[in-house]
């Protein structure tokens, strides 16, 4: 969240959406989330999708079985993804929800995603408060795979914002036991896809 608030960061996002400029959009479910579901294997569960923008890896989670609900704090993108899952056929609960003040249900989901959430608070405190509020929705033995922007990476002029694993390990640790910590590259549309980190935890028993 930045200093603005998040009215004005809703705002921000939802004016990306409405004109159809949110870069980070792909029009389909992230190739990496596939891969990671297939070969961790992550099995059927109810799960989270945190900052779900127009729902294309909640309804693919849905039609694999996963039982999904999606969460975003812009409404065009959350209209957007109920139209998406309507012309799927997918079944699937969306809400507009800011994830640091609210919850999205009880604390019994076994797998959460989030694809660029996460890392978009700049505030470290923010993102201790977000790793704090996923542990409070899942069950015991869940998992989080996060996708975030890397910042071993060069500079770029446009892109996602960055975090080292030091950022990452500091928010989530007294919540999650990182099992996974791998450096990769985000699923993009553009030609030079910028580096990301892809990381996997356990929630801890506290």
């Amino acid at each position: 969240m930045s200093d603005t608030g998040a009215g004005s960061r809703s705002d921000r996002f939802s004016h990306l959406y409405e004109t159809g400029e949110a870069p980070w959009e792909l029009g389909r479910p992230d190739k990496y989330l596939i891969k990671w579901v297939r070969d961790h294997p992550i099995s059927p569960c109810k799960a989270l999708d945190l900052g779900c923008g127009t729902g294309f890896n909640a309804i693919w989670l849905a039609e694999q079985g996963f039982e999904v609900t999606g969460v975003d704090f812009s409404p065009p993108a959350i209209d957007a993804a109920n139209g998406n899952a309507r012309s799927a056929n997918a079944d699937i609960r969306f809400m507009v929800l800011d994830f640091l003040t609210q919850t999205a249900g009880e604390a019994d989901f076994m797998f959460l995603f989030d694809r660029g959430c996460f890392h978009s608070f700049d505030d470290p405190k923010q993102r201790a408060a977000f790793a704090e509020n996923a542990h409070g929705h899942m069950a015991e033995n869940g998992l989080w795979l996060s996708f975030l922007g890397n910042a071993d990476a060069p500079p770029r002029d446009e892109g996602p914002p960055v975090r080292s694993a030091t950022d990452i390990a500091r928010a989530v640790e007294p919540w999650f036991e990182i099992l996974s910590l791998t450096t990769a590259f985000f699923d993009s549309v553009r030609e030079t896809p910028a580096r990301s980190w892809h990381c996997l935890m356990k929630k801890r028993q506290i």
